[in-house]
């Protein structure tokens, strides 16, 4: 009995070549049974077929399960060992699996390239510099209708892509259109004013208006939408506060579009003191 306990302690300890005798010991059983399955016949019936493939199923059921009973520990500390190792590579490398694949996307939707002007949530400014990892992009002052450069260089990561929608603001680059509004205190009628003032703006626009419509129709040409066209828009809408509202948009030159903007400013104010200035005021 001791020399028993002996042998199965030694095939515990070497756990390779305990595992070589199951192989050997099941492959073995396995031909016997095929064998006798078989028998001396030539053609297999489709009873023998099915008994045949039982038995060779069985028989890997059964080497899978021992070796796995065998080796069970081993392959515990192992899995453990893996998933932690895994969970951790995932963590540590979210960001920069997130960057990477951010990059792959821009380059196959083709949104933009160096020198275009970009969105990316409240992020604009024209894109320096792009490479697997992020997006260099020198910062533009977009919501104050300035239109500059601020002198920020804004560093964008590709996961950024994913999160954010990119606009690609390109056409703004030389024409804009440039909307603003004017609020007006007094509840006065402001519509026999608006003649007037769209003779200004034109005015104002004649030097390059025919530039703009040109280049208004390439844009709807390569967006296949119908853009509101190179003529000046106005108008008035009331605030919940009483006051009105006189809102312009004006398709104009990127970098004049701050410098119109105060031209026609001037001209409503000149307008509209003139004609309901009181007269003691004069």
């Amino acid at each position: 009995m001791e020399k028993v306990y002996l042998v199965i302690d030694f095939l515990a300890e070497h756990k390779g070549l305990t595992s070589a005798l199951i192989f050997l010991t099941i492959i073995m059983i396995r031909r016997l049974v095929l064998s006798g399955i078989r028998g001396e016949e030539l053609f297999l019936t489709e009873d023998q077929r099915k008994w045949m493939s039982r038995t060779k199923n069985g028989a890997f059921g059964v080497l899978v399960i021992s070796i796995f009973m065998l080796w069970q520990s081993e392959i515990a500390e192992f899995a453990l060992s893996v998933t932690a190792i895994a969970v951790a590579i995932v963590v540590a490398s979210k960001e920069i699996i997130l960057c990477f694949t951010g990059s792959i996307q821009r380059a196959s939707s083709r949104s933009f390239r160096i020198g275009d002007w970009i969105e990316v949530g409240k992020i604009s400014g024209e894109v320096i510099e792009h490479n697997l990892m992020a997006t260099v992009i020198q910062e533009i002052d977009l919501y104050h209708g300035q239109y500059h450069y601020t002198g920020k260089t804004a560093t964008l990561p590709n996961s950024m892509f994913f999160t954010y929608p990119v606009k690609n603001l390109n056409f703004m680059k030389r024409y804009v259109y440039h909307s603003f509004e004017i609020v007006v205190k007094d509840f006065v009628n402001l519509y026999p004013m608006l003649d007037g003032l769209i003779l200004k703006i034109d005015e104002h626009c004649e030097e390059f208006i025919e530039v703009a419509r040109r280049y208004n129709i390439v844009i709807e040409k390569h967006a296949g939408v119908d853009l509101p066209g190179s003529e000046p828009h106005i108008h008035i809408t009331s605030l919940p506060t009483g006051e009105q509202s006189v809102h312009y948009m004006i398709f104009c030159p990127t970098e004049k579009a701050s410098h119109l903007e105060q031209l026609i400013r001037e001209d409503f104010m000149l307008e509209f003191h003139k004609r309901f200035s009181s007269p003691e005021s004069d």
